[in-house]
């Protein structure tokens, strides 16, 4: 079966990389013993919470932003919706090419998050029950005010967020098992394209909430499937409604869909702390929830995880740290 045509090629992927290494350094990737310990295997962990926005969203933003500034003749400003990493991504962007910024968040999203996008400039507007509300709100203002409206997939966005996972390709060979999560696919896609790029027979396993598991259900039915909600306090892969190129993308990519539970993303945040001292955000330990819960399966395997962002409210960070499990909102 053929696969979809590839996002990019190696050398637009290069030159994405000139771009995104003017902001963003190569993040590090380090082999955790004590991860090796707990799990059986050896575990390389791409830490994408060390870059300028806490998360791996930033690269995508600094390539879209650059294009869409050579390109747009008239523009009054961008807008785009978010949880957060997203619109952290395009706030700063934005921001380093003088470009008016406003963000659409759901009503009771991370006040943290909300903040540090401020910080960055941007105009935050809060509306809806979810990130989907918020994004067709977005869109519709975006019309009504001549906005140019950022999307949450774009190839462009694509390109500059695949630059992670080029690095950790070249940094670490023979990986057997990629885990990444899926929130609205720049990740899992930009990871698939760099490892087909590469001519890798590299595993990837996406990862999702259970209580959000639209992506997973699309996966196994190969066609965009939508939920009525996606309660899931990961706020990155609370996703109600696929797009239809990246069910595509990760039908032919992906080897499979794995769900995970809220207990084990809080479990994951922990063992991030225990193991390595890092703070990790839902989304970012679900990969490695993934891991845990398919560990037998990947036993004296040479496994790498997406640590994708480290973006995690305090009071929600200690409940988790208490042995507790966050809920949604």
């Amino acid at each position: 079966m053929t696969g979809p045509v590839p996002l990019f090629t190696l050398a637009e992927l290069e030159a994405a990389t000139a771009l995104v290494r003017d902001v963003v350094p190569a993040t590090p990737q380090y082999a955790w013993p004590r991860l090796a310990e707990r799990l059986g295997c050896e575990v390389w962990v791409k830490h994408e919470n060390h870059t300028p926005t806490g998360a791996f969203k930033v690269r995508g933003g600094v390539v879209y932003m650059d294009a869409l500034k050579r390109g747009a003749m008239h523009m009054k400003g961008v807008i785009s919706a978010t949880r957060g990493n997203h619109g952290q991504s395009i706030s700063f962007s934005a921001a380093r090419f003088n470009i008016p910024a406003t963000i659409y968040v759901p009503y009771g999203n991370s006040s943290d998050q909300n903040a540090a996008m401020r910080a960055f400039g941007a105009t935050v507007v809060e509306f809806g029950k979810d990130f989907d509300e918020a994004r067709v709100e977005a869109a519709r203002i975006a019309k009504e005010q001549d906005l140019h409206f950022v999307p949450s997939f774009h190839r462009d966005l694509v390109k500059g967020v695949a630059t992670y996972a080029h690095e950790l390709f070249r940094a670490v060979a023979e990986l057997d098992t990629v885990y990444v999560s899926i929130g609205m696919g720049s990740g899992v896609s930009g990871l698939i394209t760099v490892r087909d790029l590469l001519g890798l027979k590299t595993q990837i396993v996406a990862v999702v909430s259970r209580n959000a598991p639209a992506m997973a259900l699309s996966f196994d039915a190969g066609r965009p499937i939508s939920t009525n909600s996606a309660f899931t306090f990961a706020d990155g892969i609370a996703t109600r409604e696929p797009i239809e190129e990246v069910v595509t993308i990760i039908r032919h990519g992906a080897a499979r869909v794995v769900q995970v539970s809220e207990d084990e993303i809080a479990e994951a945040i922990r063992v991030y702390f225990q193991d390595t001292h890092q703070i990790a955000e839902g989304a970012g330990a679900a990969p490695l929830a993934g891991l845990i819960q398919e560990r037998h399966r990947m036993a004296g395997k040479k496994i790498g995880v997406i640590l994708s962002g480290g973006n995690m409210d305090a009071s929600k960070y200690r409940l988790i740290l208490a042995g507790n499990t966050p809920v949604a909102g």
